[in-house]
């Protein structure tokens, strides 16, 4: 079936079902163009929190589909393909929280949204890249806090908030996989280009030692400076899915990927097939055991608020 076939099949069926199709930034670009909304993981879940539709359908990864779930858990949640995992949520269970815990009573759990139900359950909030400093600048500083899981993102939120924290040593191998070589080939290659990079990167803290002018920004972040700034041409350091948002809402300037093969094959999994038989067949629902879900979305809806 063509592409302009498979739009009209799920369009049409979106309508029926009262269906809305949630895309994240790093999707396939045919899927993010049938999609209703496009962002971040910040942007997703306030728009899953605040839809009215009776369908979600998560073109984005499980921790995802699952925070919509917590979210609204008398609507009925889709994700495409349940094996759309996340490296990064893969690092830490819910025992690793726990053990924490237990050797910290006083202590606050910061999760990234980038986990399982059941850890963020076990969590005192949520954050994403594009608000984990502001969330972290309002806890109390002398009570131990614990980050998790990424150690890029968390050393970055130390770094601008000079608040010392326990990391947990996780990383996207994606982001992971960007490093200094790309950093410095690039540069040499356009040294006129704004450099824009995620959190999540390796080589966050090397690039900005390389070229302070270099912005550490969120995927959302990323396409607000874009769209503002004057310049024209940009190398961008995240997944690749990105740069197609990117050309559309800022058209005219030029968007180089730091590392074309920084792509998410999780992410990768979603394609406009499997949307169609999501919404005909309800594949795959994503449910949340109602003690899981009621304990972690405080700290989503404490995400949700800031930023």
């Amino acid at each position: 079936m063509d592409t302009v076939t498979l739009n009209e099949e799920i369009l049409e069926l979106k309508k029926k079902r009262k269906a809305v199709i949630l895309a994240h930034s790093y999707e396939r670009p045919e899927v993010q163009d049938i999609a209703d909304f496009v962002g971040d993981s910040l942007g997703l879940s306030r728009e899953a929190a605040k839809t009215d539709a009776d369908i979600i359908v998560f073109a984005g990864v499980h921790f995802m589909a699952e925070t919509a779930a917590i979210l609204n858990p008398k609507k009925t949640v889709l994700i495409p393909d349940l094996d759309a995992g996340c490296s990064l949520a893969d690092t830490i269970a819910a025992s690793d929280v726990a053990k924490w815990r237990e050797a910290n009573p006083d202590g606050q759990i910061v999760a990234y949204v980038n986990t399982s139900a059941e850890v963020k359950a076990l969590s005192d909030v949520c954050v994403t890249s594009a608000n984990a400093v502001e969330v972290v600048k309002h806890l109390d500083p002398n009570r131990p806090i614990f980050f998790l899981p990424d150690m890029f993102l968390g050393a970055h939120v130390e770094r601008v908030t000079g608040i010392k924290m326990h990391i947990w040593m996780g990383e996207c191998h994606v982001h992971a996989g960007i490093g200094d070589q790309e950093i410095k080939d690039t540069m040499s290659k356009h040294p006129n280009a704004e450099f824009l990079i995620h959190p999540e990167c390796s080589c966050g803290s090397s690039c900005l030692y390389l070229n302070p002018d270099a912005k550490m920004l969120s995927t959302e972040g990323m396409v607000n400076y874009a769209k503002a700034s004057t310049r024209d041409e940009f190398v961008i350091a995240t997944e690749v899915g990105i740069i197609h948002r990117l050309e559309k809402m800022a058209p005219g300037k030029k968007f180089l990927p730091i590392k074309e093969s920084a792509v998410c094959q999780y992410m990768k999994m979603i394609t406009l097939e499997k949307i169609l038989a999501s919404l005909r067949e309800d594949k795959f629902v994503v449910r949340v055991e109602p003690e899981i879900a009621n304990k972690a979305r405080s700290a989503i809806e404490t995400m949700i608020r800031f930023g």
